[in-house]
């Protein structure tokens, strides 16, 4: 019983590492259609290194002393985009993400069922609210949809799958693309760097070894992180790499206009 109850009281701390830089927030290319986007310094990831071992019964304890931290706090109070949180943190809700993907064919299925045409051009559809609606978005969104099924609930869980519908919702005055391929190529690239991989001495097969926890954040007054209302596209998600010691806070908070970070 005093073991458990040691367990339960498990305490991390964490020290931001600045020098971890990703590609996607540094690159010409992805820059630019994250700000076509509407998701440029919206979007941030930051790294932090962390003194305990990870195991994931624990997660909302890591999360929780994650958001308590002091070196924490100061890092999120840099980024403009979202309130700081000023007032001390009661609780945590934290949610497992799937995370097994090591190779893009979760999207095959969309090129074979009528969403996207033989050029990779994105078919558009009829709808009452929004007369430039196309297949994809039908499916990311619509229950009803025909294909909203075509990518099977399970891959449709996976952190993958998250990122790929992130980046087509993008933020709230996306420009949206005629073709799947910038979006389809932006994911990988984010996927790649915010995820780690091990390969198997004996088999060579590669598996992932993150874990990734989608995190709301409440203070005495209700949820205050990634933001006090509920949106699809304010997220944030914590990576955890369990071999390395590093978690990467990834996140984004929707809106109007590119935030300085």
């Amino acid at each position: 019983m005093s073991g458990d109850k040691k367990e339960f009281e498990q305490s991390f701390t964490f020290r931001h590492l600045p020098a971890r830089k990703f590609s996607f927030l540094e690159e010409k290319e992805t820059v630019d259609l994250l700000m076509k986007w509407s998701m440029l310094g919206r979007l941030s990831a930051q790294t932090f290194s962390f003194d305990q071992k990870f195991n994931l019964y624990a997660g909302e304890r890591f999360a929780l002393c994650f958001f308590r931290d002091a070196k924490v706090l100061s890092s999120l109070r840099m980024m403009a985009a979202w309130e700081p949180l000023n007032k001390p943190v009661v609780s945590v809700d934290v949610e497992v993400i799937p995370c097994t993907k090591v190779s893009m064919d979760l999207f095959d299925p969309i090129y074979t069922c009528g969403i996207v045409g033989t050029s990779g051009r994105i078919a558009v559809c009829f709808h009452e609210v929004y007369p430039d609606y196309d297949k994809l978005r039908e499916m990311l969104q619509d229950e009803d949809s025909q294909h909203y099924h075509v990518v099977g609930r399970a891959e449709r869980g996976e952190f993958l799958f998250h990122l790929f519908k992130h980046l087509c919702l993008g933020g709230e005055l996306n420009q949206y693309e005629d073709t799947i391929e910038p979006y389809v190529s932006t994911t990988k690239k984010m996927y790649k760097d915010l995820i780690s991989v091990q390969k198997d001495p004996e088999s060579k097969k590669i598996s992932v070894v993150s874990t990734v926890l989608k995190v709301y954040v409440f203070d005495e007054s209700g949820q205050r992180y990634p933001g006090s209302q509920e949106e699809e596209q304010t997220f944030a998600y914590m990576i955890v790499d369990p071999f390395k010691r590093h978690v990467t806070l990834f996140c984004h908070c929707f809106g109007i206009g590119n935030m300085s970070l």
